[in-house]
């Protein structure tokens, strides 16, 4: 029978309800026994012992907070009787660290099925990209879109247009009686029609796995250091290993020039030898721009058409580590179980990479010490210290990063729920700290500065190089990315059964008490070896979930 409650860490001084538990409940734990005054819903906590103004609250063995009323024992901790508090942190604060690899001897051997370059990277993915420079290139990225996608096999069902038609033929026939007494389109039974499987059979490119067209608002009107930031990010997804090519629209006269992007490609990788197509819409006509895009960019696919999948090492992947839509379970589930997968691939060899800085406040100290290399933990302290700084400048702080659904699902504090995300990189150690758009390029846990925003984020991994991204969720997202499989993994079964068109995975059996996290974690790299073959795609790539914002580099939590 499954556990009703749990302490995560020996020191903490709050319980967390893995079940809803009644008021005037009597909970028997660790030779103790805690009655609730009040009802404690699932994911939430309750204090061990009396809590009194000013006093700490210690979760996941660190502070998350302090009370701001008396807190009887068992009594839930909530937005009334806690604020936000964390510890200092600094390199004067270091301790040393010693880090127990997992055993991964059956691991060592496995292989995926990946897309090698001239680099010597392997991708999981073969896309052809297609980006403007400059958001008054959208509309012809988009016409693009519309001509490669339908005629190539790309295309999205037309399940909802074929809905409206079935409308517009009972509107004009006067039938409006039957279109208000309808029943919905599809049905549970029936959900497989939304859920294609994207490997249409008459596809001329069978070994091109999409191509992916990029739309946004910048290049030029906003700060020069915004365009360079762009280019830097474009640049990134150019050499990201599950792109083989690209074509790339520029207007003419904005801020982000075409030679600005060549020179950062080349000055990202000097190896890459990846076809990079530029097309300029001030030297001629629009018809003329969009024709010699079009023969240009099939004959590159033509060219990548002709690379085919080849075995590769688990050490080749680098793995993006996000959660989003976070719930009370994600971390004693699902983060902790990518926790243990990030363990697994850092021993084996393999990169990977935790971001969403405003998301790692209150565990600064555990990730310093964690960074052998001094001047890393310092570019570390630096970056955590300038973006708190940002935020609180506009009345922002990390403080206020839960989200309402955060906060409803237990995650009372950012030092709680940071001190959960965090639980992501795993316990191995910091290998190297990036900027926002920094290539990845050494083995080992890598730490990203990006906002917790999903899509900033996981677009800010993909820049960086991600070829696999881990996103765990407890309330539910469907965020993708366009270069790189972005794989849901829910907290609780709960959603699992309610979101099936979104999650890919669960780790639910955690809390249930079905599955210990390295089993789970264990069945989780199983499905990323057959995902990084190609032998399944995401739920976010059947949706055809392309998500793309660049970080501007605002205040964004």
């Amino acid at each position: 029978m499954s556990a009703r409650v749990l302490k995560v860490h020996p020191a903490d001084n709050v319980i967390v309800a893995l079940r809803n538990l009644s008021a005037g409940e009597r909970i028997e734990f660790e030779n103790d026994v805690y009655e609730l005054p009040y009802t404690v819903e699932a994911k939430h906590k309750f204090v061990t012992e009396d809590r009194q103004p000013g006093d700490p609250i210690i979760m996941y063995g660190v502070l998350v907070g302090k009370a701001t009323q008396p807190i009887r024992r068992g009594e839930s901790i909530t937005t009334f009787n806690l604020k936000h508090d964390a510890d200092h942190y600094g390199l004067d604060k270091k301790q040393p660290y010693s880090w127990h690899a997992p055993d991964v001897t059956a691991w060592e051997n496995r292989t995926f099925m990946g897309y090698h370059r001239a680099d010597g990277s392997v991708g999981t993915r073969n896309y052809w990209l297609v980006v403007p420079l400059v958001f008054c290139e959208n509309r012809n990225v988009l016409i693009l879109k519309d001509a490669f996608e339908r005629e190539l096999g790309y295309a999205q069902p037309e399940v909802y247009r074929d809905q409206v038609h079935e409308l517009l033929s009972l509107y004009r026939a006067g039938d409006m009686s039957v279109i208000k007494k309808m029943q919905p389109f599809v049905d549970e039974s029936q959900n497989k029609t939304l859920h294609h499987t994207n490997q249409q059979t008459d596809r001329p490119f069978k070994n091109v796995d999409g191509i992916k067209f990029l739309t946004h608002e910048m290049g030029c009107g906003g700060t020069r250091q915004d365009s360079a930031y762009l280019g830097s990010l474009l640049a990134g997804f150019i050499n990201n290993p599950n792109v083989a090519g690209a074509t790339v629209l520029s207007l003419g006269c904005q801020h982000l020039q075409a030679d600005m992007i060549s020179a950062e490609i080349k000055r990202q990788n000097p190896r890459s030898d990846k076809p990079v197509l530029l097309f300029e819409q001030q030297a001629g006509t629009e018809y003329a721009l969009m024709s010699q895009a079009v023969k240009e960019t099939f004959l590159g696919l033509v060219e990548i058409n002709k690379i085919e999948r080849k075995p590769a090492p688990l050490s080749a992947l680098t793995v993006g580590l996000k959660c989003g839509g976070s719930d009370g379970f994600s971390g004693i589930s699902a983060n902790p179980a990518i926790g243990h997968l990030s363990d697994v691939i850092v021993a084996l060899g393999g990169k990977t990479v935790l971001a969403e800085f405003p998301e790692l406040n209150g565990v600064e100290q555990e990730l310093i010490n964690r960074t052998d290399d001094e001047a890393k933990a310092q570019k570390f302290i630096n970056l955590m210290g300038d973006y708190s700084a940002q935020a609180q400048a506009v009345g922002s702080g990390f403080d206020m990063n839960p989200s309402p659904g955060n906060i409803k699902d237990g995650l009372i504090t950012d030092a709680i729920k940071s001190a959960g995300a965090a639980k992501k990189g795993g316990t191995a150690p910091v290998a190297d700290v990036l900027d926002y758009a920094e290539p990845i390029t050494t083995p080992g846990l890598n730490l990203l500065c990006t906002p917790g925003n999903d899509v900033e984020a996981t677009t800010g991994m993909a820049g960086s190089g991600a070829t696999v991204i881990l996103f765990t969720t407890g309330l539910g997202t469907p965020t993708g990315n366009p270069v790189c499989p972005v794989v849901k993994i829910s907290t609780n079964t709960t959603l699992k059964n309610r979101m099936p068109d979104v999650i890919d995975f669960d780790s639910g059996p955690i809390v249930d008490g079905e599955q210990g996290i390295e089993q789970n974690a264990d069945a989780l790299l199983e499905y990323i070896i057959r995902l990084a073959s190609g032998e399944e795609i995401t739920q976010a790539e059947r949706l055809g979930q392309d998500d793309f914002i660049p970080w501007k580099r605002g205040v964004s939590l």
